[in-house]
């Protein structure tokens, strides 16, 4: 059971260096400069059902070893460290670029490959990812599942030599549709707590099925039916049995609040020319929170360049972050009034219909990467012992 003392005397400095001071200005010229600007304009005025895959502006940051800043330089990294990779994060986001893609592809399998996989695996996954060349996803989530692992029923199923068959189905998962690798989870051995082997499998193979399913959002969700795929021991990401441990050790790097917060400020600071004088003190108050999710978020990126994994730490972050959305979502909308509702395909919207898109994704933030409600469990059970 966690420990953890959220003292003022052991919270870290967060300030960064002279030599991050100067990447984040590298990072943020690119991202600002006119070919990203109109990149990112291009994608606002997408109509619905259209969504971004692979961006050039990717290749960007991709060919000076940014996307992936973190990662070893043999791998298409720069060999820096978390505080370098969130901030390539929180630029993307706070100039617009879409960055779902990126967090599916470097943030989470390209870290479950770093940490787990082979050298062939990651010699075989990490520089295409790292260059922007190829997107990887996601396939947790069940139909009747959910996120709980514990009622997963996709199973894999021995088939000689150290190979295994994929049989199962998996929901409301993200860029299936442009990824060419999944980090697909399955049940090895049935039971009450059944054990989970973590699977690369080609999306491209005979017998995966993609169903694209309608959806709030502008990004699609996939349905991935799995027929019988089979996978050899190359396809393996660390132990066979051994997907409980992986997953709840990443969700923990997953739950800086970084991205969170840069989206819901995104919304904010866009919105802040339409402030009244009889809405400052609202306003006001909710830069204040959001100031201090920040500086809670980049806490939690600092304890893990010190190689310090707080699970704790990363629920509070994550909750209280994402508790802001809404809030926020709202009032941009009532700054802008009814002409807030119009969506980026009518020429009246203004700021081309982000308040919309905003009201849109706001309720997501507080279910991405575990609800509010596992967060407040983690932060009862496992800090303030209640449960």
């Amino acid at each position: 059971m966690s420990t953890t003392n959220l003292t003022v005397a052991d919270v870290p400095d967060t300030r960064p260096t002279p030599a991050q001071r100067a990447f984040r200005a590298e990072v943020r010229a690119l991202l600002r400069s006119p070919v990203v600007q109109e990149e990112v304009g291009r994608i606002r005025r997408l109509p619905p059902g259209n969504e971004p895959g692979l961006l050039e502006t990717y290749r960007l940051l991709g060919e000076r070893g940014w996307l992936a800043p973190s990662w070893p330089e043999r791998y298409g990294g720069r060999g820096l460290g978390h505080h370098e990779a969130a901030v390539v994060t929180e630029e993307m986001i706070l100039a617009g670029v879409p960055d779902d893609a990126h967090v599916l592809s470097v943030d989470i399998v390209g870290r479950f490959v770093l940490d787990s996989g082979t050298d062939a695996q990651r010699a075989r996954l990490l520089p295409a990812l790292a260059r922007g060349e190829q997107i990887a996803t996601v396939l947790f989530t069940e139909p009747q599942a959910g996120s709980d692992l514990g009622r997963m029923t996709t199973r894999a199923e021995p088939d000689g030599d150290g190979a295994w068959r994929l049989y199962g189905t998996k929901v409301f998962n993200q860029k299936s549709g442009f990824a060419d690798t999944a980090l697909c989870a399955a049940v090895t051995v049935p039971g009450p707590m059944p054990g989970i082997g973590l699977f690369l499998l080609p999306l491209r193979s005979p017998g995966v099925t993609i169903r694209t399913l309608s959806n709030l959002t502008d990004d699609a969700f996939c349905e991935i039916s799995i027929d019988g795929v089979r996978l050899t021991r190359d396809d393996v990401l660390g132990e066979v049995d051994d997907g409980w441990r992986m997953i709840s050790e990443l969700l923990v790097l997953e739950r800086t609040g970084i991205d969170f917060h840069a989206k819901i400020r995104h919304w904010l600071d866009s919105a802040a020319d339409a402030v009244p004088e009889d809405l400052r003190d609202r306003y006001a108050e909710l830069d204040a929170r959001l100031s201090a999710g920040h500086a809670l978020a980049w806490r939690m990126v600092t304890e893990l360049d010190a190689g310090r994994a707080d699970p704790v730490l990363a629920a509070m972050s994550k909750w209280y972050v994402t508790e802001q959305a809404r809030e926020v979502a709202r009032f941009c909308l009532e700054l802008r009034g009814r002409e807030g509702l119009l969506t980026n395909q009518d020429r009246d919207a203004p700021d081309l219909g982000r308040v919309e898109r905003a009201l849109r994704y706001a309720p997501t933030l507080t279910l991405a990467s575990g609800t509010s409600e596992v967060m407040l469990r983690t932060i009862a059970t496992s800090h303030l012992e209640m449960l």
